[in-house]
């Protein structure tokens, strides 16, 4: 089986695809941090923003694996 990576076409600008994901887990990430803060997620880790910086790229990881 082979992957067909679809590029990003901006302004006849081919963007790689791991860019577009970045880019997608960014914005994940940005409407997930009110929750986040909600819930309490910075009183559960000694470094809060290292924590968060974790999350980002395990969510940036899942989605460069499964799409």
């Amino acid at each position: 089986m082979t992957n067909t990576y679809r590029e990003l076409i901006i302004g006849g600008v081919l963007i790689a695809p791991i860019v577009s994901y970045a880019a997608i887990a960014l914005l994940a990430f940005l409407m997930l941090r009110p929750l986040l803060r909600f819930v309490g997620f910075a009183k559960a880790f000694s470094n809060p923003s290292l924590a968060e910086l974790c999350l980002y790229v395990a969510m940036f990881g899942m989605l460069a694996l499964f799409v």
